[in-house]
């Protein structure tokens, strides 16, 4: 019997792991932004924020997954914002095929403090991308995105 149990607490352990090693989900919270922008170092970036109970977020993901493994070159970070748990996180970038890109989730609530630190005019809808040109000139794109169009924003080849 004990040999049964350890085998199947090594399974769950293992499991886990492979789980917790598919995605890289960084925690993101009030005070991040500066910082994060600062990332770019003077390339441009797109920032998208999403979320796992958006219709539009859970449709337009695997385009990002598309998008991100054509264009490796290109600056991308998603930030997830829903209270869900990591796993469904974690199943929504697998299945989008952004398992490997820079991911954080919303550590607290996605409170006025935290969407006014972002943008002071944005109000928190889903989803919405966030472009820094070269210049450090913002735009904040809400709804779908135009694939096309943010390559050219991103100053990238195809």
């Amino acid at each position: 019997m004990k040999k049964y149990l350890l085998a199947f607490v090594l399974s769950i352990g293992l499991a886990s792991l492979a789980l917790a090693d598919n995605v890289n989900l960084k925690p993101y919270q009030s005070g991040d932004w500066s910082s994060l922008v600062k990332t770019a170092n003077g390339t441009p970036i797109a920032i998208h924020f999403w979320g796992v109970t958006c219709p539009a977020c859970v449709k337009e993901m695997p385009l990002w997954g598309n998008f991100v493994k054509s264009h490796q070159n290109a600056k991308v970070i998603f930030i997830q914002v829903d209270d869900v748990s990591p796993e469904s996180m974690q199943k929504m970038l697998n299945k989008a095929g952004l398992e490997k890109a820079n991911n954080y989730y919303v550590a607290a609530p996605f409170d006025d403090r935290l969407r006014f630190e972002i943008d002071p005019k944005w109000r928190g809808e889903t989803p919405t991308t966030i472009l820094i040109d070269k210049n450090g000139k913002v735009t904040r794109k809400t709804g779908l995105v135009n694939f096309q169009q943010l390559q050219s924003q991103l100053s990238i080849g195809s």
